[in-house]
């Protein structure tokens, strides 16, 4: 069956739910889990909707909010995964195409699922960049198995 799964995350309930049950399939057959985050590069929409603030961030403040951000999604994989003794590694990439870096990190990762939540973002930065889900549905050669 499947040995190896990425886990992406946004850090939303709804993701953090899903890694849950993620974690729990992957111990009843025995396989690993991969975290990713996925950090969009810099752009003034995201610096002000995506993490949060009303006023824009420099760059180098949005860098720093966005890798805290991802290191503490990640902390939530790292402790769910270790609290039911299953394998995992986590890790952050930089894309402005959040959808092509889960693909390839499955691919490079030898991932033979990729488990992901069916959304995460909303509001403006939700409708800019749609659903990553289906992006990723559309371009994975990879099973994708989407959590409700």
């Amino acid at each position: 069956m499947f040995k190896h799964i990425l886990l992406p995350t946004d850090g939303s309930e709804l993701s953090e739910d899903s890694v849950k049950k993620a974690i729990e399939f992957a111990k009843s057959v025995g396989a690993q889990v991969s975290g990713l985050y996925v950090r969009q590069e810099y752009s003034p929409v995201l610096a002000t909707e995506g993490i949060g603030y009303i006023d824009p961030l420099t760059v180098e403040q949005f860098e720093k909010s966005a890798e805290n951000y991802a290191r503490n999604c990640l902390a939530f994989v790292e402790k769910t995964a270790s609290a039911a003794e299953v394998p995992c590694d986590c890790s952050i990439e930089t894309d402005f195409h959040v959808y092509q870096a889960i693909v390839q990190a499955a691919e490079a990762k030898g991932c033979d699922l990729i488990w992901m939540a069916s959304h995460g973002r909303r509001g403006v930065a939700g409708l800019l960049v749609g659903s990553e889900t289906t992006k990723v549905l559309t371009h994975s050669k990879i099973p994708v198995l989407v959590y409700r």
